[in-house]
């Protein structure tokens, strides 16, 4: 349960520091600390064991139908990128505390970021495929709100925007990659699928397979051609870019690359695309760096090569390459996250990021400017940084490529193209920073050195690059090959991490890089005319133009469909319908088929034949009279009424109840809707429309029919009813199957019923809250409402009727589980009993004696229903697991107690706090509105002709 924790425990710095901030931004980062710090703790425990090549496993059922357990695994690979996670996710915490202004809510922050790093610590520990997505999907949600931290500026709303699109898409295709791979292998465990490479790769599914899971990886790790969502995410707060861009989130691409590297990698397919769209992406991001002018639009290109880079080992598919694939994730998330750091503290102190203007740096913050050029000498890949070692080992592996035979060269030459590019704009990052002269009109002069704990994050990161670079074997070799131990399988290849190799081919690539990238920065004044004059694509102007093209799209599909008219809208959703359903039906109707099954008819009764006339009629009447809406809405009700008889006469009591229970609490509704409505609809169809409705309606009904018979006339076998039918009472212990249906074996649906119920109670609420209507003044004839809204008799009869009817719901609900009832039924039953009182007495009487936040009690009882849920786990039992047992008491006698009733509960209070709420503020509205009417008993004529 430990490696729970590890992930749940950054929640709880999600959740204390928006409610520290108001005590002091120090309590605010201070409580941010404490879930990392646990979790950090939790996982530095499991070291040793892991250094040792133990695995450690925890699996809780969760949904078994779909596969879906919270099946977590922690083996190397998931301790290396953990170990990045929470180690730099901490250092932002701390650095975030002196970067954002006191107009900035540091709480809001805090919780966003943490609710991210709750999502990584899920993919890199998940070892279910679906569980993995799920944590991938919920790093695309809350990057998004990072990212659009700053909502008031356009460039933060857009570059979110984009973000969101790009890699929710890329999420789309994992998953359907996820889906083939469970396909092909009948599993959706990890260690499952990286044991099945054979049987994977030899399947005809696996290039689309393959395809589909490198997009998903791809667009979360920027590579080309989905690199342009990466700089524009750059108007996120600098922690956020510190963490999300270098650190974390766009290495969740190449996590996924080597948690699937046993099972996907080794076939030609893998090398070609995974190696070139790496290469591509290597050489395209470092010759885009060299010529932006924004400190942190050069740090994502650059984040965006060194992401092409270590993709493209992972394509060459041997063990060293690998290897350092892994290594040079470790070493870049440091210099990375270091740099961006730097970059804020310099926008921080001089209100710019434009490198034209911030130049001599190295006068005002001498410190700042240290930290920073060491950081920037290691992503350039400067012996004796981390850095040199991980870039000689790229060399090194691009020169022992051999599926492209003759024409082998191409990829250490363009290797070695990108290692100048990276020089260059590494030495540009320093030289136009730091020296170059004087700056040149910043808006924050004279700048000067942030606060020692602002810098004190990166300096560690930055001594991390030193130590690591001068002490790999002492430092970081462990852990690497702990990781690799977990990627590669049985044992980890013959490797020596060190300075000095001896002189060699990888050595000379890294003199020519190095010797190559200064002669390259001093002939930059003719490349960026270039650069300027030849290239000038603005990403996010291109995606902006492409979705605003598809918006206009959709309005004009909109606009053709819908014209406002709810009629029409009502006509085009029956008449598709119809056509739908008589394609299917068709086949019948021509000769193919039967409409009529092997089972006879049952005979047609009297009371079934009064009952279906009736019902019948009062459709027609409504039908006929809907222009006088409240004596439609009457007759509507014996609709409902004849409904609820059918169910009582072909035995279905608890379909009876819930229907007469619903039909009473809409026409409550509608009668107080229909109070702020003209009285009168106006005769507005034309006669063309007539015979089209009625076409569409006769079709729809003779289909509908004619589907009714055909499955009536059929055999009625199904394993599925007769499962509910067997063990009800065993598996449920209730002789009510439709009940233990609602609460046991589907409870996991009643639970996201009543959610959706308490959202729309709590969205109709905040919808009507302040709402002021135009209201009728007279009734239909012109008469003014009566100066006494609650007459006597009616509110003294409701308030008698009132414990009876609680008398009455409190025995349904307690006898739900065996006999028809429940709490749904229950809960509609109170909430009738409690409008009538609002109805008889008004809204003021009740809420003296009923002082109750209708919202709070839907939200408590879905809380209720979901804590009853989690209990099982308690236990060891899949989510929403029920028991029972039955309990003799002394004169009671024996009974039984089962802990749906408890889940019941939940739904009960949450259909009584939903109903009240919605109907109570209808009502509230009319009160109001009545109350205005009786200060004045003979309205205006003219208000009724208005509204009519």
């Amino acid at each position: 349960m430990e490696l729970l924790l590890i992930i749940l425990l950054p929640l709880l710095g999600a959740c204390l520091p928006p409610l520290c901030e108001r005590f002091g931004r120090n309590l605010c980062a201070a409580s941010a600390l404490l879930g990392p710090l646990l979790a950090l703790g939790l996982l530095l425990a499991y070291v040793p064991a892991l250094f040792g090549g133990q695995q450690f496993f925890v699996q809780l059922s969760w949904i078994p139908q779909l596969g879906l357990s919270l099946s977590l695994r922690l083996d190397g690979l998931g301790l290396m990128f953990a170990l990045l996670i929470l180690g730099i996710g901490l250092l932002v915490i701390v650095y975030a505390r002196y970067y954002l202004a006191d107009k900035d809510s540091l709480g809001r922050l805090y919780a966003l970021l943490q609710l991210f790093m709750m999502a990584m610590l899920g993919i890199v520990l998940s070892d279910n495929l679906l569980l993995l997505i799920i944590f991938w999907e919920l790093t695309s949600l809350s990057s998004f709100l990072l990212i659009g931290y700053w909502s008031h500026r356009s460039d933060a709303r857009k570059g979110a925007r984009m973000a969101l699109a790009i890699t929710g898409a890329g999420g789309l295709a994992l998953l359907a990659g996820a889906l083939v791979l469970v396909e092909i292998t009948g599993s959706y465990s990890l260690q499952v699928i990286t044991n099945s490479a054979e049987q994977i790769q030899a399947h005809a599914l696996y290039p689309v397979a393959l395809i589909l899971i490198l997009i998903g990886a791809f667009t979360k790790s920027a590579q080309f051609p989905f690199h342009f969502w990466l700089p524009h995410a750059m108007a996120a707060p600098t922690p956020v870019s510190a963490y999300l861009h270098s650190a974390t989130m766009v290495k969740a691409g190449v996590f996924l690359l080597a948690r699937l590297y046993p099972a996907l990698s080794g076939s030609d397919l893998w090398f070609y695309l995974v190696t070139f769209i790496g290469l591509a992406t290597l050489v395209f991001g470092a010759y885009t760096a060299l010529f932006k002018h924004d400190l942190k639009g050069l740090l994502a290109y650059s984040t965006i090569s060194h992401l092409g880079l270590i993709t493209m080992l992972f394509g060459f598919s041997s063990e060293l390459a690998t290897m350092a694939a892994l290594f040079h994730i470790i070493n870049h998330a440091t210099f990375k996250a270091s740099l961006f750091m730097a970059a804020g503290i310099i926008d921080h102190e001089t209100g710019t990021r434009d490198m034209r203007k911030i130049n001599g740096m190295w006068q005002f913050m001498p410190i700042t400017a240290t930290v920073a050029m060491v950081s920037a000498s290691a992503m350039a890949g400067v012996p004796l940084l981390n850095g040199f070692l991980s870039k000689e080992m790229f060399f090194a592996e691009t020169l022992q490529v051999e599926l492209m035979g003759g024409f082998g060269w191409i990829i250490p030459l363009f290797a070695t193209l990108a290692g100048i590019f990276a020089v260059a704009y590494s030495y540009r990052f320093i030289h136009d920073v730091f020296f170059n002269g004087h700056p040149i009109d910043l808006p924050i002069y004279p700048p000067h050195e942030p606060p020692r704990y602002m810098i004190l994050p990166m300096a560690l990161l930055c001594a991390l690059c030193l130590l690591v670079g001068v002490l790999p074997n002492f430092t970081v070799a462990p852990f690497l090959d702990a990781a690799s131990l977990a990627v590669l399988g049985d044992s980890v290849p013959e490797h020596h991490i060190a300075l000095w190799h001896g002189l060699n081919l990888p050595l000379l690539m890294s003199l020519v890089a190095l010797l190559g990238g200064l002669l390259l920065y001093s002939q930059r004044g003719g490349l960026f005319a270039f650069y300027e004059r030849k290239y000038r694509l603005d990403e996010k102007e291109e995606f902006e133009k492409r979705i605003q093209a598809v918006v206009r799209f959709a309005q004009r599909v909109t606009d053709a469909a819908e014209n406002g008219s709810l009629q029409r809208s009502v006509a085009l959703l029956f008449g598709t319908l119809l056509v739908m359903g008589a394609v299917e039906l068709w086949p019948l109707l021509s000769g193919s088929g039967r409409v009529l099954g092997e089972v006879a008819l049952t005979p047609i009764d009297g009371v079934s034949l009064l009952l279906a006339v009736v019902m019948m009629i009062a459709a027609l009447v409504t039908v006929f009279i809907h222009h006088n809406r409240f004596a439609a809405l009457l007759v509507l009700g014996v609709v409902g009424l004849m409904v609820s008889l059918a169910f009582v006469r072909f035995s279905a009591p608890d379909l009876a109840l819930t229907q007469i229970s619903v039909e009473v609490v809409t026409i409550i509704l509608l009668m107080l809707a229909l109070y702020f409505l003209p009285q009168l609809t106006p005769f507005e169809s034309s006669a063309g429309k007539v015979v089209r409705d009625i076409a569409i309606a006769g079709g729809a009904g003779a289909g509908v029919g004619l589907l009714t018979l055909a499955i009536l006339t059929r055999p009625y076998d199904t394993a599925l009813a007769e499962f509910f039918l067997a063990n009800s009472v065993s598996g449920g212990g209730g002789t009510n199957v439709v009940n233990v249906i609602l609460v046991d074996f589907r409870g996991f649906d009643t639970l996201g019923e009543i959610s959706v119920l308490a959202i729309a109670g709590l969205g109709v609420y905040l919808m009507l809250d302040g709402l002021r209507l135009p209201l009728p003044s007279t009734d239909l004839d012109g008469r003014g409402w009566a100066r006494d809204p609650y007459p006597p008799i009616l509110t003294v009869l409701s308030r008698i009727l009132l414990p009876l009817a609680l008398m009455v719901s409190v025995y349904i609900f307690l006898r739900g589980h065996n006999q028809p009832g429940g709490g749904f039924i229950a809960g509609l039953i109170t909430s009738v009993a409690l409008i009538l009182q609002y109805v008889c007495s008004g809204s003021d009487w009740v809420q003296q004696r009923l002082p109750v936040d209708y919202g709070r009690v839907s939200v408590a009882g879905v809380l209720i229903a979901t804590l009853v849920g989690l209990a099982s786990w308690a236990f060891g039992y899949p989510f929403l697991t029920t028991t029972f047992s039955h309990i003799h008491w002394p004169i009671v006698g024996e009974f039984e107690l089962a802990s749906a009733m408890i889940f019941d509960t939940g739904v009960f209070l949450t259909v009584v706090g939903a109903t009240l709420l919605m109907l109570a503020q209808l009502g509230r509205l009319a009160q109001t509105t009545h109350g205005a009417m009786a200060l004045h008993p003979n309205p205006d004529s003219s208000a009724r002709e208005e509204l009519n």
